[in-house]
């Protein structure tokens, strides 16, 4: 458990932290999750329209500090490869 004032003020900063953070990874995996479906269906044109959805979502996560640029890049390209050999 903390002790110092910082070390308590820092824990309570992270519980914050995490929270935003979990609600930011369940919302793009929702957004994920859509595009697999979609593909699933086979409906290529609902699949182009939630990987453009999903697209923008994922890479607001990079910008905080969510996901890895890297992890997000390769989902997206492997995500748009699927859809691309849909139709």
């Amino acid at each position: 458990m903390a002790n110092t004032l910082q070390s308590k003020k820092r824990a309570r900063q992270n519980e914050r932290r995490f929270a935003v953070n979990k609600m930011r990874r369940s919302r793009i995996r929702t957004f994920l999750r859509k595009v697999e479906e979609a593909i699933a269906s086979g409906d290529k044109d609902a699949a182009q329209a939630a990987l453009q959805a999903a697209q923008p979502e994922l890479m607001r996560g990079v910008t905080k500090g969510v996901f890895h640029k890297n992890t997000a890049s390769r989902k997206m390209s492997r995500l748009a490869s699927r859809v691309k050999a849909l139709g």
